[in-house]
């Protein structure tokens, strides 16, 4: 099972990522809006921004998220660390329920280009 340092440390590497992109895909990544990642199996939610073409992580919690965010996902921790790391496919992840995504219809329509 990841802990909750190696799900942040995935956290920064996805956000390095987004701000490496380039084309569509960072045009994607050019939003601000709030986010949160809750964590299941370790019960801890990161919660910051989307901005700059990253995520800022300004908080780790315990138990799920306590504000609404506008970008909100759920996952385990090695489904988080599998993703970043390219071994779980998150469109395949999304459809089968492992990750979800909740966010309003266009960031949806944006954050498919991130597919």
């Amino acid at each position: 099972m990841a802990t909750t340092e190696e799900c942040r440390a995935a956290l920064d590497r996805l956000s390095e990522n987004m701000r490496g992109a380039e084309g569509e895909v960072r045009a994607a990544t050019d939003l601000d809006r709030s986010v949160s990642c809750h964590v299941t199996d370790l019960d801890v939610t990161f919660a910051g921004r989307m901005t700059g073409g990253g995520i800022d992580v300004r908080e780790t919690l315990q138990g799920p998220p306590r504000a609404k965010a506008e970008i909100k996902l759920a996952m385990t921790g090695d489904d988080l660390v599998a993703l970043v790391a390219g071994e779980l496919n998150f469109a395949r992840a999304w459809g089968s329920g492992r990750v979800r995504l909740e966010a309003g219809l266009r960031d949806l329509f944006r954050l498919r280009k991130l597919l």
